[in-house]
Protein backbone atom coordinates (compact mmCIF):
# COMPACT_ATOMS: atom_id res chain seq x y z
CA UNK A 1 0.00 0.00 0.00
CA UNK A 2 1.35 3.41 -0.96
CA UNK A 3 1.64 5.86 1.90
CA UNK A 4 0.78 9.51 1.23
CA UNK A 5 2.32 11.81 3.82
CA UNK A 6 4.30 14.51 1.96
CA UNK A 7 3.65 16.03 -1.49
CA UNK A 8 5.79 14.88 -4.39
CA UNK A 9 7.90 17.51 -6.16
CA UNK A 10 5.60 17.31 -9.17
CA UNK A 11 2.44 17.87 -7.11
CA UNK A 12 4.03 20.71 -5.16
CA UNK A 13 5.03 22.36 -8.44
CA UNK A 14 1.42 22.00 -9.64
CA UNK A 15 0.29 23.71 -6.42
CA UNK A 16 2.82 26.51 -6.98
CA UNK A 17 1.57 26.96 -10.56
CA UNK A 18 -1.98 27.67 -9.36
CA UNK A 19 -2.96 31.26 -8.46
CA UNK A 20 -1.12 32.33 -5.30
CA UNK A 21 -3.10 35.49 -4.57
CA UNK A 22 -6.47 33.85 -3.87
CA UNK A 23 -7.89 32.26 -0.71
CA UNK A 24 -7.32 28.52 -0.35
CA UNK A 25 -9.08 25.89 1.71
CA UNK A 26 -7.21 22.63 2.32
CA UNK A 27 -9.24 19.50 3.03
CA UNK A 28 -7.15 17.23 5.29
CA UNK A 29 -7.95 13.54 5.78
CA UNK A 30 -5.58 11.96 8.30
CA UNK A 31 -5.03 8.33 9.32
CA UNK A 32 -2.70 8.04 12.29
CA UNK A 33 -0.27 5.32 13.27
CA UNK A 34 -1.21 3.67 16.57
CA UNK A 35 2.41 4.27 17.60
CA UNK A 36 4.35 7.15 16.06
CA UNK A 37 7.30 6.21 13.85
CA UNK A 38 10.19 8.55 14.69
CA UNK A 39 13.59 7.93 13.08
CA UNK A 40 15.24 8.27 16.52
CA UNK A 41 12.99 5.54 17.96
CA UNK A 42 11.22 7.67 20.57
CA UNK A 43 7.91 6.23 21.76
CA UNK A 44 4.55 7.98 21.73
CA UNK A 45 1.19 7.49 20.06
CA UNK A 46 0.40 8.78 16.59
CA UNK A 47 -2.23 11.04 18.12
CA UNK A 48 0.25 12.56 20.58
CA UNK A 49 2.80 13.11 17.79
CA UNK A 50 0.12 14.79 15.66
CA UNK A 51 -0.84 17.01 18.59
CA UNK A 52 2.86 17.98 18.96
CA UNK A 53 2.83 18.92 15.27
CA UNK A 54 -0.22 21.12 15.89
CA UNK A 55 1.29 22.81 18.95
CA UNK A 56 4.58 23.58 17.23
CA UNK A 57 3.25 24.54 13.79
CA UNK A 58 0.15 26.38 15.04
CA UNK A 59 1.86 29.73 15.72
CA UNK A 60 3.28 29.80 12.15
CA UNK A 61 -0.13 28.83 10.70
CA UNK A 62 -1.86 31.60 12.68
CA UNK A 63 0.82 34.24 11.97
CA UNK A 64 0.30 33.71 8.25
CA UNK A 65 -3.47 34.15 8.60
CA UNK A 66 -4.44 30.48 8.67
CA UNK A 67 -7.44 29.22 10.58
CA UNK A 68 -9.22 25.93 11.02
CA UNK A 69 -12.71 26.23 9.49
CA UNK A 70 -14.11 22.81 10.36
CA UNK A 71 -13.00 19.58 12.06
CA UNK A 72 -14.66 16.21 12.55
CA UNK A 73 -13.97 12.56 13.35
CA UNK A 74 -15.09 10.33 10.48
CA UNK A 75 -17.30 7.45 11.61
CA UNK A 76 -17.85 5.53 8.36
CA UNK A 77 -17.10 5.90 4.65
CA UNK A 78 -20.55 5.32 3.16
CA UNK A 79 -19.34 5.66 -0.44
CA UNK A 80 -15.72 4.90 -1.23
CA UNK A 81 -13.04 2.30 -0.61
CA UNK A 82 -13.62 0.48 2.67
CA UNK A 83 -9.87 0.44 3.31
CA UNK A 84 -9.75 4.23 3.28
CA UNK A 85 -10.55 5.06 6.88
CA UNK A 86 -9.61 8.32 8.58
CA UNK A 87 -9.04 9.37 12.18
CA UNK A 88 -9.29 13.13 11.62
CA UNK A 89 -10.85 15.29 8.91
CA UNK A 90 -10.56 19.07 8.84
CA UNK A 91 -10.50 22.09 6.59
CA UNK A 92 -7.75 24.67 7.05
CA UNK A 93 -8.20 28.09 5.43
CA UNK A 94 -5.34 30.25 4.20
CA UNK A 95 -5.71 33.85 3.02
CA UNK A 96 -3.73 32.97 -0.13
CA UNK A 97 -1.92 30.10 -1.77
CA UNK A 98 1.28 32.07 -1.15
CA UNK A 99 0.62 31.94 2.63
CA UNK A 100 0.44 28.13 2.48
CA UNK A 101 3.75 27.98 0.56
CA UNK A 102 5.34 30.41 3.04
CA UNK A 103 4.22 28.19 5.92
CA UNK A 104 5.88 25.13 4.35
CA UNK A 105 9.12 27.07 3.96
CA UNK A 106 9.16 28.51 7.49
CA UNK A 107 12.03 27.03 9.59
CA UNK A 108 9.80 26.57 12.67
CA UNK A 109 7.21 24.73 10.58
CA UNK A 110 9.89 22.60 8.90
CA UNK A 111 11.05 21.47 12.34
CA UNK A 112 7.48 20.78 13.52
CA UNK A 113 6.63 18.67 10.45
CA UNK A 114 8.80 15.82 11.80
CA UNK A 115 5.95 15.10 14.23
CA UNK A 116 3.43 14.96 11.37
CA UNK A 117 5.67 12.59 9.44
CA UNK A 118 5.99 10.33 12.51
CA UNK A 119 2.27 10.44 13.29
CA UNK A 120 0.62 9.98 9.91
CA UNK A 121 0.11 6.54 8.39
CA UNK A 122 -1.70 7.99 5.36
CA UNK A 123 -3.36 11.23 4.38
CA UNK A 124 -5.08 13.24 1.69
CA UNK A 125 -4.55 16.98 1.28
CA UNK A 126 -6.86 18.55 -1.28
CA UNK A 127 -6.60 22.20 -2.30
CA UNK A 128 -10.00 23.79 -2.81
CA UNK A 129 -11.17 27.19 -3.98
CA UNK A 130 -13.63 28.39 -1.31
CA UNK A 131 -17.07 29.46 -2.39
CA UNK A 132 -20.48 30.31 -1.01
CA UNK A 133 -22.92 27.40 -0.99
CA UNK A 134 -25.91 27.66 -3.27
CA UNK A 135 -29.43 26.49 -2.50
CA UNK A 136 -28.88 22.88 -3.61
CA UNK A 137 -26.06 20.33 -3.70
CA UNK A 138 -23.41 21.05 -6.30
CA UNK A 139 -24.14 24.74 -6.68
CA UNK A 140 -21.86 27.60 -5.72
CA UNK A 141 -22.73 31.27 -5.63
Amino acid sequence: MTRHVDPTRERFQMFRDLPRDQPVHMLNLIRLHAEAVYPDGRKTTGLEAYRAYGRESGPVFQRLGGRQVWIGRPDLTLIGPEAETWDIAFIAAYPTGAAFIEMLRDPVYREAVKHRQAAVADSRLIRMHPGEPGETFGTLR
